[in-house]
């Protein structure tokens, strides 16, 4: 797979409907990425099984990116059970040959836009506080996300859960 310009936005299908051979596609890419464990790996491709088998109900919707029929990008987000107005981001993941061109900001604003208009306010995304991470924390910072909790070692030792917030108005 080639390294992809911004200039290739424009070449992008999206679509927000999952497809039954999507959870071995995210599965692919979500690991490709070398960032995630098997558990969350798993827990990726369980949520579009989910979807697929409660569509809506399941309270999982996607924003897919694909190029000629091959998933280069993906997010997934719902809004927060016994809240009025609040999403989570669960996960937002980039084809490993297609980061830092742009799509996962164009993914995080459509999804951003689709929040708005689920009438969502507030969109949280959390992540780790390994060094690993810094690239996405910093994506989410350029996004204007805010970091409003740090919990101490949540995910293992000296690995804490680091839970951003954005405004979608």
């Amino acid at each position: 797979m080639a390294v992809k310009s911004s200039s290739d936005l424009g070449n992008l299908t999206i679509r927000e409907i999952p497809l039954k051979d999507d959870p071995e596609k995210v599965s692919a890419i979500v690991k490709a990425t070398g960032f995630f464990s098997e558990s969350e790996v798993e827990i990726a491709t369980e949520l579009v099984k989910e979807r697929l088998s409660k569509d809506i109900q399941s309270g999982y919707y996607f924003v897919f990116a694909e190029e000629n029929n091959e998933l280069i990008g993906y997010t997934c987000y719902g809004p927060v059970a016994g809240t009025q107005s609040s999403f989570d981001l669960y996960w937002i993941v980039i084809a490993k040959g297609f980061q830092g061109c742009g799509i996962g900001k164009f993914l995080n604003k459509m999804t951003e836009n689709i929040i708005r208009e689920m009438g969502g306010t507030r969109i949280y995304a959390e992540t780790s506080s390994r060094a690993q991470y810094e690239p996405t924390r910093a994506f989410y910072h350029k996004a204007g996300y805010i970091e409003d909790a740090y919990l101490v070692d949540f995910y293992a030792p000296d690995d804490g859960k680091i839970i951003f917030v954005k405004k979608t108005g």
